[in-house]
């Protein structure tokens, strides 16, 4: 793993994506990679700032159409100052999201079409694709369970939504998974977080071998 790898994390809500992302952080960080960690929507000031609009709670009003074009646009300025140059330094980026929640979620979930969105996307990310992405998949009650019992964690927009739009963020994922396999590797978000980690270390050790 001596090259620029783009690794991106994926699932529903509640999932524990962050979590994953900082416990194999550590583990690479321990082989001595250099590591990049982001999220979308987010990851530099712009991004964030669209973060903010997109996830507001209040922001009920707003269009399908809108959330994904923000979206979107949130991606294209975060690959431009945040992943783009941290690859071309040979740096592993491990990225919380990435086109594929656009895909789950307004393409499949909001049914705008995975076809529409995605072609939203390509405009965006120029052929940027992960090398590869883990989804961790869970079952949406338990993972609106986990955000509830976390208090730490800050309600947003999407939490809000009916227990039905989250079963088909899942299915959305579970169909990308079986159209991308070479890509998508499924995880079960159910298991021990430092047993997930170890997981994707040792699938990524498979990966980049040669």
């Amino acid at each position: 793993m001596n090259q620029g790898l783009f690794i991106t994390l994926e699932g529903g809500e509640g999932a524990g994506k962050s979590t994953a992302i900082r416990l194999l952080q550590q583990q690479l960080e321990e082989l001595g990679q250099s590591v990049v960690v982001t999220r979308e929507p987010g990851g530099i000031h712009i991004a964030e700032r669209i973060r903010e609009v997109i996830l507001d709670k209040e922001h009920t009003a707003m269009d399908a159409r809108t959330e994904a074009l923000l979206y979107a646009a949130a991606r294209r300025q975060h690959l431009v100052e945040k992943v783009k140059p941290a690859l071309e330094t040979g740096s592993i980026v491990l990225c919380d999201r990435f086109v594929d929640s656009s895909l789950a979620y307004q393409g499949y979930a909001r049914g705008l079409g995975v076809d529409a969105v995605w072609e939203i996307n390509r405009f965006a990310i120029h052929d940027l694709m992960p090398d590869l992405t883990f989804w961790l998949d869970i079952d949406p009650e338990a993972g609106l369970a986990r955000i509830a019992a976390n208090a730490e964690r800050e309600i947003n927009r999407l939490d809000q939504e009916g227990f039905s739009f989250h079963e088909q963020v899942r299915a959305g994922y579970q169909l990308l998974a079986e159209k991308y396999p070479e890509r998508i590797v499924r995880i079960d978000a159910s298991a021990e977080p430092q047993a997930i980690a170890t997981q994707m270390l040792d699938i990524l050790r498979v990966r980049t071998r040669n």
